[in-house]
Order: structure tokens, then sequence, then C-alpha cells
């Protein structure tokens, strides 16, 4: 089902940017306005499809998301207020963070001449997903798939059905006109890279040669 719904997000990126590159430039104007309605539309759409997925993971199938080797004996768990503060004082903190990593990629640029575009889509994603990336690696480990895969598909959905759409409709509300419309190439290659996921784990099992494919897609 996650799979599917990044599918589906997936299509909402790609359909505007596909728009913008077929379009001729005698309609370069009409285009700009009916790419900013679809995405406003699309985005609308994206959060309530966020909305059901949240309703389908937490209460209605929600035994579908529940963890396969959780070892209550050994595991300690946050109650919700001390959860909520960790939370937040970790939200905080990775904002800091962030904000001192912006500033000074013009620094590293001039320094070691590296493209504003690689650090801005290859380091600073890998800096800020550190955990995650260590938690799916971790319960690889522990053969257990269904989490590790839950945790890169579920961030990928966060981005796409949750943040992106409400930038959009910040933007709408602010007078801004933000779109889904996203550099043609960078959005390809995303929606060929949710195709590849999808087909690697419809069937449930896995080898060494489709996370050989991963790695090479």
């Amino acid at each position: 089902m996650m799979a599917s719904l990044m599918v589906v997000s997936s299509a909402s990126l790609i359909v505007p940017s596909v728009i913008y590159a077929t379009t001729t430039h005698s309609r370069f104007l009409d285009a700009d306005i009916n790419i900013l309605t679809l995405s406003r539309i699309a985005s609308i759409v994206l959060l309530i499809l966020y909305l059901v997925y949240l309703y389908f993971e937490l209460f209605s199938h929600a035994e579908l998301f529940a963890g396969s080797t959780q070892d209550s004996s050994t595991t300690n768990e946050l109650g919700p207020w001390s959860a909520s503060l960790v939370l937040i004082a970790a939200t905080v903190g990775v904002s800091l963070c962030s904000d001192y990593l912006v500033d000074s990629i013009d620094g590293v640029v001039k320094t070691f001449h590296v493209s504003r575009a690689f650090i801005g889509l290859i380091i600073v994603p890998i800096v800020g997903n550190a955990g995650e990336y260590a938690t799916t690696v971790s319960a690889a480990n522990k053969k257990d798939l269904n989490l590790a895969i839950s945790v890169i598909v579920g961030s990928t959905l966060q981005i796409a059905l949750l943040v992106t759409p409400l930038m959009v409709i910040l933007g709408w509300a602010l007078k801004q006109p933000m779109s889904l419309r996203f550099d043609t190439f960078e959005t390809t290659t995303f929606c060929l890279a949710v195709l590849v996921v999808n087909h690697l784990i419809q069937g449930g099992q896995t080898n060494y040669f489709a996370g050989a494919l991963l790695v090479g897609t």
C-alpha cells in the first residue's frame, strides 16, 4: 500500500513537469497558470490522501504496520509526554544545525570548488537523514525488512504527500506562486527510482540481487 501511494505521489510531481516541458513558447503564460492551478488542486488531493493514509496506518489497518521483531521484555518505551518533549527538543536541535549547515554552504563551495547542487541534493540529505539510515541498516541486519522499507518509504511519503503540497497551499495563502513543477530531469529520475523500488518489494521477498539493483539505480 505504501509503495502504491508512492507511485501516486510521483505522478503528481511528474505531470506538471511534463506539461511545462511539452508546452510551446507561445502558450507559456497560459501553461504557467494551468500548472499553478493543477498544482493547487493536486496538493489538496495529496493532503487528503495523506490523512487517509494516516487513518489506514494508525487505526483501520494498524496490524499491517505492527513491528514483527519487537521484544517487550528488553524495550523501554517513553510515555507520551516524555516522547513529545524529546521530539520537540530534537526538532529544535535539528533546525539550528540545519541553519548553520546551510549558512556554511557558500564557504564550502568557494573552498572546495564543489557545485551547490551536489551539496544540496547529495551531502545535506545524507547528513540530515543519517539517523534514518542507521535505523534502516540496523533493522535490515535483524532481518526486519518490513521495518527497514517502511522507514525509507514513510520518509518519502511525508515529503511527497505532506511537506511539498503543504508548501504549495501556504504559498497560495501568502499569494506566492508555488507549484509542483520541479526540474524535469530530477523529477523523472525520482519517478524511475520509485518504480524500481515498487517492483522489487511487491513480491514480499528479497535477495542480494534486488539489493544490487537498488544500489545500481
